[in-house]
């Protein structure tokens, strides 16, 4: 079994070209919902629905997000209204909020319904959320503390970052499922996201990082930073006010306590040997997703001698 802990976008083209290279119900996709938050009165799961919608091909390619072909006439009306709008969502993805928010209603848990969803979109892979009890990720800011998404998406990350909570992370359990799947898993691969907002969370629930201090298997994990900046996202700001360095060292710091090998990309090829000096094996290679077949190439990369 493959184990990948995933945020959104980056995690999303990364699990498209694992999925080339390796059968998709050996793959199981450990997913954060640090960025799930209420809007209309809808729980909305942005990593959760970015990786379904991309592994269903349904997903909104030239945006990374959301679903192709969508319309926005209910936003338009809720603006109307006077409701807020900063939060695109487009009228095919609204379904998939309400119908998770009618099942959560129920008292159904989140995996439950992930698994529904996934299942009802043709998804071969498993897709697990990293926890079902809410643990909202909030930066703080000189204007006080508020969630990831107001601060990425409504304030466009503006504000200076002096640093980042998961809310409810000491209560929070990781989803049933998590912790056995890293137990059992022949390799557990990072995905290039945000290593502080997008694996952070996941790493931070109780259990998970004994889980991979334990494992037998191999760690691998991709950098999302090339050239010293993020491939997408706000990850520099998040990485300085957390103490690390915005490089592909930087990843390395933040995982060296259970990474064995970080895949670096071929303009970070100078940082190979400050990576290995942490103790971590380091391959370069062409890390730009850019498309379908670097995709399958990176996972091919990361497999590599593993499985």
């Amino acid at each position: 079994m493959i184990v990948t802990l995933a945020g959104g976008v980056g995690a999303a083209r990364f699990l498209e070209g694992l999925v080339q290279v390796a059968p998709p119900d050996s793959i199981t996709a450990i997913v954060n919902t640090g960025d799930d938050f209420i809007l209309h009165g809808l729980h909305i799961s942005p990593d959760l629905d970015i990786v379904i919608c991309t592994l269903a091909d349904e997903i909104d390619r030239e945006q990374g997000w959301g679903i192709a072909g969508d319309t926005t006439e209910c936003l338009t009306w809720l603006g109307r209204l006077g409701a807020p709008t900063w939060f695109k969502l487009g009228d095919r993805d609204l379904a998939l909020h309400i119908h998770r928010t009618a099942l959560l209603g129920q008292g159904i848990a989140l995996s439950e319904i992930t698994d529904r969803i996934r299942q009802a979109l043709g998804v071969s892979v498993r897709v697990l959320p990293m926890s079902d009890q809410p643990v909202p990720t909030h930066v703080i800011t000189a204007e006080g503390d508020m969630h990831f998404e107001e601060y990425f998406v409504r304030r466009r990350a503006a504000d200076e970052v002096r640093g980042v909570r998961f809310a409810g992370i000491e209560q929070a359990l990781p989803a049933p499922g998590v912790l056995s799947a890293i137990a059992e898993a022949e390799v557990i691969l990072v995905a290039p996201s945000n290593p502080i907002v997008s694996i952070g969370p996941i790493l931070a629930l109780p259990g998970v990082r004994e889980a991979l201090h334990a494992t037998r298997a191999p760690i691998v994990a991709v950098s999302p930073i090339v050239g010293g900046a993020p491939i997408k996202g706000p990850a520099a700001p998040l990485m300085r006010a957390s103490g690390l360095e915005v490089s592909a060292t930087g990843i390395a710091q933040a995982y060296r306590d259970f990474l064995d090998v970080l895949i670096i990309d071929e303009q970070d090829a100078e940082l190979k040997p400050a990576v290995e000096a942490l103790g971590i094996r380091a391959i370069v290679t062409d890390t730009i997703m850019s498309s379908m077949e670097k995709k399958a190439h990176l996972a091919r990369v990361a497999l590599r001698r593993h499985v």
